[in-house]
């Protein structure tokens, strides 16, 4: 059996998204979002009018002329973090005799469910045990900015914040709490507005020390949910 051209159209779309990854040797430059980059923008824009021709709908009306080229440009920016690499912020650190808990609290980030390409939408509270150095308060907001701008579920960008944190900065422990909405069960099959989903990663001394992880509830979210 054959498929519709709209859903090849969306196969091809999909696959193509984890495949086009770009290097370069220019750690800086890697840093920084490329419009477009790798990112195949003519492919989208072929998949977006097979879409809106799939649901009963006329690409060629003229409010839907420029919409698979705003569409392209839209994934091209959601999406840069597929090629970028966030451990790039980290580098950069400070010798500093602190050990006591640092923690940013409230970065707010949106990424987009890999279930249906449909956004969510929170903030991440980081805190880490300095080992002896420290790193600059907006790498940590830097990083969650490129591990947001992917395909994602909540849980693995939790995970996957929690690992780079504790690798690149060798810390005694790390802790990471993310808040955020989803639309995939906000806007369409639940329909629950409102229903925030919570997440944590909890490393070293956050994971094996009580009083240490219950600090850090408290500084997130108040002694009555520590």
């Amino acid at each position: 059996m054959s498929l519709h051209p709209s859903t090849l159209a969306l196969h091809e779309l999909l696959a193509g998204a984890t495949t086009s990854v770009q290097t370069t040797a220019n750690a800086e430059n890697h840093s920084q979002p490329r419009p477009g980059g790798s990112v195949d923008l003519e492919r989208i824009q072929n998949a977006v009018r097979e879409i809106l021709a799939a649901v009963g709908e006329n690409p060629e009306r003229e409010g839907l002329l420029e919409t698979p080229a705003r569409v392209a440009r839209m994934y091209a920016e959601v999406f840069a973090g597929l090629h970028l690499d966030p451990a790039v912020h980290l580098q950069k650190t400070f010798t500093q005799k602190h050990d006591e808990m640092v923690l940013v609290k409230e970065i707010a980030f949106s990424s987009c469910c890999e279930h249906h390409l449909l956004p969510f939408t929170g903030q991440a509270h980081i805190a880490y045990l300095p080992d002896g150095k420290v790193v600059g308060l907006s790498k940590l907001a830097r990083v969650v900015e490129v591990i947001a701008r992917r395909p994602q579920v909540q849980e693995r960008m939790t995970e996957d914040l929690a690992d780079l944190i504790m690798r690149e900065l060798n810390p005694r422990g790390v802790g990471v709490i993310l808040e955020a909405s989803h639309s995939c069960m906000t806007i369409r099959g639940v329909r629950k507005p409102g229903a925030m989903t919570i997440t944590s990663a909890l490393r070293g001394l956050f994971r094996s020390n009580p009083t240490t992880r219950s600090e850090l509830m408290s500084l997130v979210f108040g002694a009555s949910r520590s």
